[in-house]
C-alpha cells in the first residue's frame, strides 16, 4: 500500500526504517515489585519492526505508581528486568525509548504503600484499580517545594537508569491526566506558589523535569508527550490555547529529540500552532475510532501532510505484531480482543496475536 508511513526517518542519532512508532500502552504484565518480565520481552520483540518502540509507562519513584503490576525504573532490579527486554528487542533489530510516568493523584496506598501526591489536594473523582478491586481514590497530599525538587531529581535518575537498561532514550509523560499534566490544568493545580496560577507558572514543572532529564542523558535522548484537551483521568483544561504554546516554546529551548502529541487532529488550529512553534521532530498519535488498514493509513497520512514527522499507533500495534508488514501489503488487521484481556497479566490477548504467516498456515 502506498503510504508515507513506510518511508525511513531520523530521530536524534537514530535511523528509523519507517515512520511508525509503537505508542506506550500500559499492559500490567510486570511483577508485583515493578520488574519487567520475560513475557514483556517477548511482547516487545514481536513488534520490533516498528521504526521506534516507546515502552509503556514506568514509574520514576515508588509514590508515582498508579496501578498493580506496572513497571518501574527506580531500583537495580528494575534496570535488570528492562535490560532483558531491550536485549530481546535489539536482537530482533528494534529500537526503544522508555516512557517515564508519575501518576500523581492517579494512585492508591493499596498499590504503592504510600499516599499519593499531587500539585493540589484535588482527588480523582473515580475509583482506582487495586489488588482487591476498584477502590475510591483518596485525596492526594499537596506536594511541598521539597517534594517538587525530589521528584525532578527522581525523573533524572530514572532516565539514567533507563539508558543503563539499554534504552536509546526516554519519553517524559506530561499527558493523559498524570502528575505533570495535573500541574498544567487549573482544575487540578490550585497552587499559589511558583508552580501555580498563570500558564507560565503551571508549565514550569514539566519544563524543569524535561531539563533535568535532558541534562542527565542528553537532549537527543529525550522526548515529551502532551495531550491537549484529552479528558482521560477526569482532566479538564479551559485555557489550552494559552498553556500549550507557552509549554511548547519552553520545551523548544531545551531541544529534546521529539514532541509527541496524543490524539492529534490535523484539522485543529492548536495542532498547526504546535507544529509551527515546535522546531524538532513531531510525533502525532491519531484518533482511530475505526482500526482498519485503510483508516489507519488514511488518518496517519493526513497527519504527515499536516506536518507530523512520525506517527504513533497504539491498538493497531497491540493486536498486530507485524503491523508494518500488514500496512505495506494492505492486508487486514487483527481486531483487539476483549478489553479485559488488555490487563489480565497473562499471555492471552498479549503475545498470542497471530502474524500473517500464522494466519496463512492455518
Amino acid at each position: 500500500m502506498e503510504t508515507a508511513l513506510l518511508e525511513p526517518a531520523r530521530l536524534g542519532g537514530l535511523v528509523l526504517p519507517n515512520r511508525l512508532v509503537m505508542a506506550p500502552m500500559t499492559r500490567n504484565r510486570a511483577d508485583a515489585s515493578g520488574v519487567a518480565t520475560d513475557l514483556m520481552a517477548t511482547y516487545y520483540a514481536q513488534r520490533a519492526t516498528a521504526g521506534l518502540i516507546i515502552a509503556e509507562a514506568a514509574t520514576p519513584n515508588a509514590v508515582g505508581q498508579t496501578y498493580p503490576n506496572i513497571p518501574a525504573i527506580h531500583a537495580p532490579a528494575h534496570v535488570a528486568g528492562w535490560r532483558r527486554v531491550t536485549g530481546a528487542v535489539h536482537d530482533a533489530g528494534g529500537r526503544m525509548f522508555l516512557q517515564l510516568q508519575h501518576g500523581g493523584r492517579v494512585g492508591h496506598p493499596d498499590n504503592s504503600g504510600l499516599h499519593p501526591v499531587a500539585p493540589s489536594p484535588v482527588p480523582l473523582p473515580d475509583t482506582v484499580h487495586t489488588p482487591s478491586g476498584a477502590r475510591p481514590a483518596v485525596v492526594p497530599r499537596e506536594m511541598t517545594a521539597d517534594d517538587v525538587r525530589s521528584t525532578v531529581a527522581d525523573f533524572a535518575a530514572a532516565a539514567r537508569n533507563a539508558v543503563d537498561a539499554g534504552f536509546a532514550g526516554v519519553e517524559v509523560h506530561s499527558a493523559n491526566g498524570y502528575l505533570l499534566h495535573q500541574f498544567l490544568s487549573r482544575a487540578t493545580n490550585r497552587r499559589t506558589d511558583a508552580y501555580g496560577g498563570p500558564a507560565e507558572a503551571r508549565i514550569r514543572f514539566t519544563a524543569e523535569v524535561t531539563r533535568a532529564v535532558a541534562d542527565a542523558i542528553g537532549p537527543e535522548r529525550v522526548g515529551v508527550r502532551i495531550s491537549p484537551g484529552v479528558t482521560a483521568n477526569a482532566m479538564h483544561e479551559d485555557d489550552m490555547d494559552e498553556v500549550y504554546p507557552a509549554l511548547v516554546r519552553a520545551l523548544a529551548e531545551i531541544s529534546p529529540a521529539y514532541l509527541h502529541v496524543v490524539y492529534a487532529d490535523p484539522d485543529s488550529v492548536l495542532f498547526h500552532t504546535v507544529r509551527r512553534i515546535w522546531p524538532g521532530t513531531l510525533i502525532a498519535n491519531p484518533m482511530l475510532p475505526d482500526v482498519t488498514t485503510e483508516h489507519v493509513s488514511r488518518e496517519s497520512d493526513r497527519l504527515v501532510a499536516a506536518g507530523a514527522d512520525l506517527i504513533a499507533l497504539g491498538r493497531p500495534f497491540l493486536a498486530n505484531p507485524d503491523l508494518v508488514e500488514r500496512l505495506r501489503l494492505g492486508a487486514p488487521l487483527n481486531p483487539v480482543q476483549d478489553q479485559h484481556l488488555m490487563y489480565t497479566g497473562t499471555a492471552t490477548g498479549y503475545t498470542d496475536y497471530p502474524t500473517m504467516n500464522l494466519v496463512m498456515e492455518r
